[in-house]
Formats: structure tokens, sequence, C-alpha cells
């Protein structure tokens, strides 16, 4: 064996030189996978009379890195609708949902929700809110 060898094997079984070269340790792992956002998740429309459809669109993104496919949509009464969004949103993309708010006959502090359900990896539906205060009609003189 050379003396340059000897050298290289001692030092190897010494541990002074790696025997691969190590691979930078990764930073912080991005996380994998869609994630949903909604702007804004809670909306106040004030005032409003009754028997009046009220309309707010909003915004839904997807802050991940894989497509976010949303597999649901429910609202809390039948009163409220959610419509004209995209199923499949793309890395970085968004699409707009109109939710429609009934005021009917109901009066005083109105709130609903919508629930999104997502393949977004936290398992969560994503909740947003439509908000109004419905005053009572004002008697005929």
């Amino acid at each position: 064996m050379s003396v340059i060898a000897r050298m290289a094997a001692v030092l190897l079984l010494a541990g002074a030189v790696p025997a691969t070269a190590e691979e930078p340790a990764p930073a912080a792992a991005a996380q994998r996978g869609p994630r949903i956002s909604v702007d804004p998740a809670v909306f106040d429309f004030g005032k409003a009379q009754q028997e009046k459809t009220l309309e707010k669109e909003f915004t839904v993104r997807n802050l991940g890195n894989e497509d976010l496919v949303i597999e649901s949509v429910s609202t809390t009464c039948g009163c409220t609708v959610a419509e004209g969004y995209s199923k499949v949103i793309k890395p970085g993309s968004s699409t707009p949902m109109r939710v429609k708010l009934q005021t009917r006959t109901t009066f005083g502090r109105l709130s609903r929700s919508v629930l999104i359900k997502s393949n977004d990896p936290s398992g969560r539906s994503l909740e947003l809110k439509v908000e109004a205060t419905v005053e009572r009609p004002q008697p005929a003189s």
C-alpha cells in the first residue's frame, strides 16, 4: 500500500475525512399540498331591509403548491347560497365565490356561514361568514 493510500485510510478511520460527501441539511421543508384561504373571512352588509337579497364576492385562494380541489360547499341556512366558483384552483391562483344572503322576513342581527370542504391537508372545513342587521319595516303613516 502506498504512503498516500495508508494516510487516506488512517484519516478515514479517524473520521477526519468523510467517506462520502454529506448533503447539506434541508432548510425547513416546505409544506407540500394545497392550502386554502379566503378573503375576506367575514363580511358585514350593515343595515338591510327585509325581503332583500344581499350579495358579496369572496376570493378563495390556493396558497399551496399542489392543486386545491373544492370538494363541497354547504351553508347554515337555505337563505344563503354560494356559487360561481371553480372546483379546482391551481397553486398560487384564486377563484371568486359569490355569496347571496336573503333577508326574507327576519329582523335583527343575521349571521350565516358558508363551509368549504377541500383537499387541504389540514382536513378542516374553511368557514366564511356573512352578517347583516335587518331592520323592521316602518309603519306607513
